[in-house]
């Protein structure tokens, strides 16, 4: 179904350099779309856009999504029917260090999306991707819908907790005018990992980069509990709500969650990082970073994607060990020189759009 949407659309991905945007592009040309990219220079010296050579592939634009004037240029000459909006300042502890770059990046960059998008006719889709963290967390045992309210404690928090509320005021203001229909929906997905994520501050990334130096590996928050995610579940969610989106955009024009469905993929962190040492069949252990600044992090943060399950027919297809096998055997893959990434990871896709085929997932039909 993905191809006969996204085949010779031209379809511009903001945040193309960084992870989720990297392997979205990789997937959307693996489905036959003209892929227009649109970000900064990779955030780090190692990159999934640089492994997989993405540059290659489709057309790689260097641009800042707080510089209206220049996304609007490119925007107007490959004038594109769908617009994935992931560029994004993505991290938790750089927003108390930067409050001011992340609230311009997460709000107004996405402003500068949507009021392109309400006048350029030829847009016809466009999907903002948000955060699990917009959500007002008071009440972290229970699972969020997507009706809660919008929140934040820290700056990034609350900068997608805004992107939310910025998004539907457009939607209800302008997008549902009949003289102006536009499917704009936002998805909410977080704790995603992958190959390819070279952050700061992430515990993969973190742990990869200890063990490769014989390291033993330092967490801040050992009993933190997340429902981890394999970046490929979250990509396939947005891949296929815009789809719908671009079929009956006023009827999938909302906020979607995109997790776990059940408590199976829920870790501390030191459980996760317990796998992660198992996996890289490694003799190292982890260490309690008592250095750490005691910024503000959720003990728990819990997503309820039923609505994606029930009206998308979306869900997870693997289970938490399945997830750790996949991520690490591409940072192996990776480490050892050997593998064209490019095709590692184009397996990985084939693998993983196979396993959900199996599950009669409605989207791989």
């Amino acid at each position: 179904m993905f191809n006969e949407i996204y085949k010779d659309k031209t379809v511009l991905v903001t945040g193309h350099t960084g992870f989720q945007g990297g392997w979205l592009s990789l997937w959307l040309r693996k489905l036959g779309a003209n892929v227009i990219g649109y970000s900064l220079e990779p955030p780090t010296e190692l990159s999934f856009f640089e492994s997989v050579e993405l540059k290659n592939d489709i057309e790689h634009v260097i641009g800042d999504i707080r510089d209206q004037e220049k996304l609007k240029q490119i925007i107007t000459k490959y004038k594109p029917e769908i617009i994935f909006h992931l560029a994004a300042q993505s991290l938790v502890r750089k927003s108390y260090k930067e409050p001011t770059e992340t609230f311009e990046t997460n709000i107004l960059g996405t402003v500068n999306i949507l009021e392109i998008i309400r006048k350029a006719e030829y847009v016809k889709t466009g999907m903002i991707m948000t955060s699990d963290k917009c959500y007002d967390n008071k009440d972290n045992k229970k699972p969020h819908i997507e009706i809660d309210p919008m929140g934040g404690f820290d700056p990034y928090s609350a900068s997608k907790g805004a992107t939310e509320l910025v998004t539907s005021s457009y939607r209800n203001s302008f997008f549902k005018n009949e003289k102006l229909i536009r499917g704009i929906a936002t998805a909410r997905a977080g704790n995603v990992i992958g190959g390819g994520d070279w952050s700061e501050d992430r515990i993969i990334p973190d742990s990869i980069k200890r063990l490769s130096d014989n390291d033993d590996i330092l967490i801040r928050n050992p009993e933190s509990k997340r429902p981890w995610q394999y970046v490929l579940e979250s990509i396939s969610g947005i891949l296929w709500l815009t789809a719908k989106l671009y079929q009956e955009p006023t009827k999938f024009d909302q906020g979607w969650n995109f997790g776990p469905e059940s408590y199976e993929n829920t870790l501390t962190v030191k459980e996760l990082v317990t796998k992660i040492i198992r996996e890289w069949d490694s003799k190292n252990t982890y260490k309690i970073d008592k250095k750490d600044t005691k910024l503000h992090e959720s003990d728990i943060l819990l997503l309820d994607s039923s609505k994606a399950k029930n009206e998308l027919g979306w869900k997870n297809v693997l289970k938490i060990d399945e997830v750790i096998s996949e991520t690490i055997s591409w940072y192996k893959a990776h480490k050892n020189g050997r593998e064209n990434m490019k095709e590692f990871s184009l397996k990985q896709i084939e693998k993983y759009s196979i396993k959900a085929a199996e599950d009669n997932l409605i989207w791989t039909n």
